[in-house]
């Protein structure tokens, strides 16, 4: 089942399938190592809920929930 990453919830974890066609940021999440195959794992989310924390080849970084809901996942147990 595919979901976009702003759906995973934090100790959830997926794998990148691809990213929506209009994804204006789809260059820079590439150069971040965000790219089909790539493991990721929601690692937290600030208080209010946005950015939310994710861990991407043994880097942290911070995506924005209108961000993150542009990359497709899918959830692994």
């Amino acid at each position: 089942m595919y979901i976009c990453l702003s759906d995973l919830k934090p100790g959830e974890s997926g794998v990148v399938t691809g990213f929506a066609k209009k994804a204006f940021l789809r260059r820079r999440l590439q150069d971040l190592g965000i790219i089909a195959g790539t493991p990721i794992h929601c690692i937290g989310k600030s208080p209010l809920g946005d950015p939310q924390a994710y861990l991407v080849r043994r880097t942290v970084i911070a995506l924005r929930k209108k961000d993150a809901a542009q990359i497709f996942v899918r959830e692994v147990a």
